[in-house]
């Protein structure tokens, strides 16, 4: 994109919101996880992200939380997902599965959200 063009253009949230997801999956890329795992929490705090950017950090950086042992932390992140309606269906699945497998390597009986919902 040319200088022109870059003040001209007028930056979206949803624009913002992705320029940050991107950053973090370069970032997680080389390694620098406390980088990815900055930008990927800076998206989920932004007030007006749009849903599934916020469902794709989130799913990130509980990825992150995993990979460095921080389970409670990785969980609360994949329950979220879960737990948003406008979180597109392929994030919600994949969430689910590493919950899952999360549970099954901690030994925590498998827990679907319906049976946690309580009575009906």
């Amino acid at each position: 994109m040319n200088i022109f063009r870059r003040l001209t253009h007028r930056q979206t949230v949803r624009d913002a919101a992705l320029s940050l997801f991107r950053r973090g999956l370069a970032r997680g890329k080389k390694h620098n996880r406390q980088g990815a795992m900055e930008d990927y929490s800076a998206v989920i705090d932004m007030p007006d992200a749009p849903a599934d950017v916020r469902a794709m950090a989130l799913y990130n950086r509980g990825l992150l939380h995993a990979g460095q042992k921080r389970l409670l932390n990785a969980t609360d992140d994949l329950q979220a997902i879960l737990a948003m309606e406008a979180a597109p269906h392929d994030v919600k699945s994949a969430a689910g599965k590493t919950l899952d497998r999360i549970h099954r390597q901690q030994g925590i009986p498998n827990a679907s959200p319906a049976d946690t919902a309580g009575p009906t």
